[in-house]
């Protein structure tokens, strides 16, 4: 079973968009109406770039990287946004199941989100899209998550709340869960692509997947 990170254990995926909207208005960039949603899913070096090509901001894409995440991470260290029964449903199907994690997030964010969490040893293999060719919504992060943990991609399972991310886990063979995000919700062809929609993390159970997957 391989989790997402952001809108699925953490409530961040706004975080994430206002830490953006705040550094591209700073640098005199502009934002655009589509830029949310675009980069939505994006690895790192891709939406980094998307800042600096197509928002304005006349900054290299590393120091975007490396600010944006500046300011994600003091957000976290006055409160981390943890959805209600993250670390519950992450307790619940690791009895069950080896557990993975596909996430947008930086590798730095999601060492620290984890530990926080009290989950880091529940997860067998945690894969960034920034370690990856490219990010959600192709199925690289996915690929190389179900490699990690050594699981055939249509035997495992995975559980999404974004567009891009539902694509991409649909992309690389997946049986998808899907947590529809409320800030962002899903676009409802690849929502089509989840074999079953849950109402939230509690809802979330070993039987649930089971039955998902058959």
């Amino acid at each position: 079973m391989v989790f997402d990170l952001d809108g699925v254990l953490l409530d961040s995926e706004q975080v994430w968009d206002e830490s953006r909207r705040d550094l591209v208005a700073q640098a005199g960039g502009r934002w655009t109406d589509e830029a949310t949603t675009a980069m939505l899913g994006m690895s790192a070096p891709e939406w980094s770039r998307y800042v600096a090509e197509e928002l304005g901001v006349p900054l290299p894409p590393a120091e975007i990287d490396r600010e944006v995440v500046r300011r994600v991470q003091g957000r976290y260290a006055r409160e981390l946004p943890a959805l209600p029964g993250a670390r519950e449903a992450v307790e619940r199907i690791a009895a069950a199941f080896p557990l993975g994690l596909a996430t947008s997030s930086n590798r730095a964010v999601v060492d620290v989100v984890l530990r926080e969490l009290g989950v880091s040893e529940r997860f067998r293999a945690t894969v960034s899209s920034e370690e990856v060719a490219r990010g959600k919504p192709a199925p690289d992060v996915y690929l190389e998550a179900v490699r990690r943990l050594g699981v055939d991609p249509a035997h495992a399972a995975a559980i999404e709340d974004s567009s891009n991310g539902l694509r991409s886990a649909a992309a690389a063979g997946l049986t998808v869960l899907a947590i529809p995000n409320p800030h962002f919700a899903p676009a409802p062809d690849a929502l089509d692509g989840a074999a079953v929609v849950l109402g939230g993390l509690d809802d979330l159970t070993p039987e649930v997947v089971r039955d998902a997957a058959r």
